[in-house]
């Protein structure tokens, strides 16, 4: 009997209205874990390169991991995964909430689904049962009332519900998933793989309880994680003010982007912090399955204008920055209501702030003008010109189609020199954070596969003055933020393997390693508990590294190479102002940290992994 884990993964045919049920063993569980690492395997297995990532031949994949739904502070994430509609690359968001853990209560580890329904279903999934069920009502209503309706159909409100919005079955390129309004797959655009394939839902309610190896070890664990939470400054932190709080943080240290990536120092900063944030807008703290550092932030606000409904979930950091600071808007009633209609509507805050930004800055420019808007503005500041645009891009109308393709497309269609405003990574919008204050943090965006991406990376600034939590790696000594040298790229190298660690085993890195409140030995330790395996570090990073490399090589057959492993320009031009005023990221010595990365990974000059590094993973199934 296997602990931590089902055994079983839930095969779906939309096409044919059917599905089955995989028992894969041990060996492949503990080669391939769960999350991003165990889609990466059905995808490379599944997919013909060249697929239209719109098409029913892509292949949709939500994996937990053995360790999700463990009763620790942050084991509550899953993967969703598919070829990405707005990269053409390798596509993975992951989320937190109760969605992961009570589909491994229904009995299942993942779910793989492939074809295209002949008219829009949901999934419902309990207790090893499986329907697929007609969506037809739920069609074309937000978030809300899916979750609702559905819940209200099956006669049970405990029922979890992963959905998408109008923007997914628009197909909008960065549509995303959520559940429960607050926890969302947000990147890469799988809300709009969902929308191609008419599904509306997945829909979860389990009765079967996991079993671990050593129960009484997995409670210990729980009760020290809980205690190192209430007293470690980073979880202390985020259970206070959640991510909010990185909003003056950043922007003193001048690296909070701003009017779209030039600036990193925005003069209405005041007005978007946690201090403002908790003074007129906050309502409770959300958590998720078995957390005790609660970080979500829920809103409340009676006001005609700009009206917030606390059952729809608060701003976090990023969206205080894409739809606040990027777009140099600092009302913050607005730029929530900006997140609840992105929340309703199933869109990534991220890119939506960011092809706004794009909009604004091409308006600015004369690339843009009334006549592609309607009449409208849109300048930076202008809040309402941004709440428009969330509803254009949600409805893909006007201008809001064009945009609705991400800045990548939308600058190809645009044309007039609009591309200079356009920034992306491997087709991706960036999250928002400033490669010239955080060097390392921009090999990662370069390097990783799925494009910009601050959940794939080591973020430089956290271990400036204090390494301790990654001396288990080997690395001794702080790193200094603004250099790309040696100590940078050793420090990424395995810093990167590390951040990994999350999205394989379904951890939070808001309550994991290295910086919050778990440690490398206790994880080992929790991972043994939990599964009975005689692991150590040393097969936990390989786990991670396989992971990363199977993208990798997912990518390559996509035909992308070494070319891609970019940062935006604007990074390689010296910050206008602020405390970095002059920094910026050399082009020679950023090339020369790639090719070293390279060498250290295994990897030719082109960035593909060779024949020898894929043995070294077991993963020879993948040699040409």
């Amino acid at each position: 009997m296997p602990f931590g884990y089902n055994g079983k993964i839930l095969h779906v045919d939309l096409s044919r209205s059917q599905w089955e049920v995989e028992e894969p063993g041990e060996v492949f569980y503990r080669t391939y874990v769960g999350g991003s690492s165990l889609a990466s395997y059905y995808l490379l297995k599944m997919l013909t390169p060249g697929t239209d990532p719109l098409s029913e031949e892509n292949v949709l994949v939500f994996a937990c991991s053995v360790l999700t739904g463990a009763p620790l502070s942050g084991f509550s994430r899953f993967t969703v995964a598919a070829k990405s509609p707005l990269t053409n690359g390798f596509g993975e968001a992951e989320a937190g909430g109760y969605w992961g853990p009570e589909l491994k209560f229904t009995g299942f580890d993942g779910v793989v689904i492939k074809g295209r329904a002949p008219k829009p279903v949901y999934l419902w999934i309990h207790d090893g049962e499986v329907e697929i069920r007609d969506a037809g009502n739920i069609w074309g209503k937000d978030n809300w009332v899916a979750q609702e309706q559905i819940r209200t159909a099956l006669g049970d409100k405990k029922i979890r519900v992963a959905s998408i919005g109008p923007a997914g079955e628009q197909m909008v390129l960065f549509a995303n998933v959520q559940n429960e309004l607050e926890h969302f797959n947000g990147r890469s655009g799988m809300g709009a793989v969902m929308g191609s394939k008419n599904l509306k839902a997945l829909a979860v309610r389990g009765t079967r309880k996991m079993t671990f190896s050593d129960p009484e070890k997995v409670k210990e664990i729980s009760r020290w994680h809980n205690r190192r939470i209430k007293t470690h400054p980073p979880n202390v932190g985020l259970s206070k003010v959640g991510t909010s709080g990185l909003v003056k943080v950043l922007n003193d240290i001048g690296i909070l982007p701003t009017r779209n990536f030039r600036d990193g120092v925005f003069e209405g900063v005041d007005k978007i912090s946690a201090d403002a944030y908790h003074k007129t807008i906050f309502h409770a703290r959300g958590t998720c399955y078995a957390c005790s550092v609660k970080c979500k932030r829920r809103v409340s606000l009676d006001d005609e204008q700009y009206p917030l409904d606390k059952r729809f979930g608060g701003p976090e950091y990023e969206t205080l920055a894409t739809l606040g600071s990027l777009l140099k808007i600092d009302n913050l009633p607005a730029i929530a209501r900006g997140n609840q209609i992105c929340n309703l509507m199933g869109l990534d805050t991220i890119s939506t702030g960011c092809v706004i930004a794009f909009a604004m800055e091409c308006f600015e420019e004369g690339i843009l003008t009334t006549r592609d808007t309607g009449g409208r503005s849109l300048n930076f500041g202008d809040a309402d010109a941004m709440l428009w645009l969330v509803g254009e891009i949600a409805c893909t109308k006007g201008l809001g189609r064009i945009l609705s393709k991400g800045v990548k497309q939308a600058a190809e269609h645009i044309g007039k020199g609009s591309e200079n405003f356009a920034f992306h990574i491997k087709g991706s919008e960036l999250p928002a954070h400033d490669g010239r204050g955080k060097t390392g943090m921009g090999l990662g965006y370069a390097l990783s596969a799925t494009g910009g991406d601050h959940i794939e990376t080591p973020h430089d600034t956290a271990f400036s003055k204090s390494i301790v939590n990654l001396r288990p790696l080997g690395i001794l000594e702080p790193v200094n933020p603004l250099l790309i040298d040696y100590d940078k790229i050793r420090y990424f190298a395995l810093g990167q393997k590390a951040w990994g660690i999350n999205n394989c085993y379904g951890i939070c890195n808001f309550c994991s390693v290295p910086i919050h409140a778990m440690t490398f030995s206790r994880l080992v330790e929790a991972v043994e508990a939990i599964t009975g395996w005689d692991t150590s570090l040393f097969e936990i990073m390989k786990v991670s590294e396989r992971s990363n490399v199977m993208a990798r090589v997912f990518n390559h057959r996509e035909g992308f190479g070494a070319k891609q492993d970019r940062v935006i320009r604007r990074w390689h031009e010296k910050m206008p102002g602020g405390p970095l005023k002059g920094q910026r990221i050399d082009p020679e010595e950023f090339q020369t940290a790639i090719d070293l990365y390279y060498e250290l990974s295994g990897w030719d000059k082109d960035g593909k992994p060779t024949n020898g590094k894929l043995v070294d993973l077991n993963l020879e199934w993948l040699i040409e």
